[in-house]
């Protein structure tokens, strides 16, 4: 296992993070499970068989523990998958939105990935095929936004805007968005997709050969509207 590629999955203890984990773990990937909670870290990895660590993404001090971690026992990393979200603010509009939600949505959903990719670059760096993948949604796409969902449709079109700027700051390391479609999860609520359909999206940009694309907005390998 010493030249298996080396992934971080954050907010993996549960629906498409911890398929994603469950996913790459099957092609050969040593996982790092990390969820905010410690005990439903270590329970969804065992039950995994993956590697598992404390992170809140939205914690410098929690981020700097895991990049120690990462760089004394794995010495690089080769998979980063920015999938910790919080928010999907149904419930709001943007015309009368509690901004305490909006910050709150912010911090993790686009700020999270943000100190993620600041903190493991060095690490990114010495990975042999570094891939970074930021868990979107369509809500963020301007193409088709509308009033709802303000906190999550805003902090997702953040990403998006980050996700570009990283892919042209960062020769040699893939940087895309995936758009995981409306899965059935915690957040997505009952009638969507398949959890194993929606993370086979992020699992692919995770594994793109070294000449595939960076700064994409991507459904099922598909790119769709920013």
């Amino acid at each position: 296992m010493a030249d298996a590629p080396v992934a971080v999955v954050t907010g993996g203890n549960r629906g498409i993070g911890r398929e994603v984990c469950r996913q790459l773990a099957a092609r050969g990937h040593v996982v790092v499970l990390t969820a905010r909670d410690a005990a439903k870290a270590k329970s969804a990895a065992e039950r995994l068989g993956v590697d598992h660590h404390q992170l809140d993404v939205t914690d410098d001090a929690s981020v700097a523990v895991l990049a120690e971690y990462l760089s004394e026992r794995y010495g690089r990393l080769d998979v980063l998958v920015n999938n910790a979200a919080i928010h999907y603010d149904s419930w709001q509009r943007a015309s009368s939105a509690d901004l305490r939600v909006v910050r709150e949505a912010m911090d993790t959903n686009f700020y999270g990935p943000w100190r993620m990719v600041s903190a493991l670059l060095p690490l990114l760096r010495a990975g042999r095929h570094s891939r970074v993948v930021n868990v979107s949604s369509e809500a963020g796409s301007l193409a088709s936004m509308g009033g709802g969902t303000p906190a999550y449709g805003t902090s997702k079109a953040a990403l998006n805007a980050l996700t570009l700027m990283l892919a042209a700051e960062l020769p040699g390391i893939l940087v895309n968005a995936v758009c995981p479609g409306w899965v059935a999860t915690d957040m997505g609520g009952a009638g969507g997709r398949p959890v194993k359909q929606g993370a086979a999206g992020v699992v692919w940009a995770a594994t793109l050969p070294d000449d595939g694309p960076t700064g994409g907005f991507f459904r099922d390998g598909k790119r769709i509207p920013w």
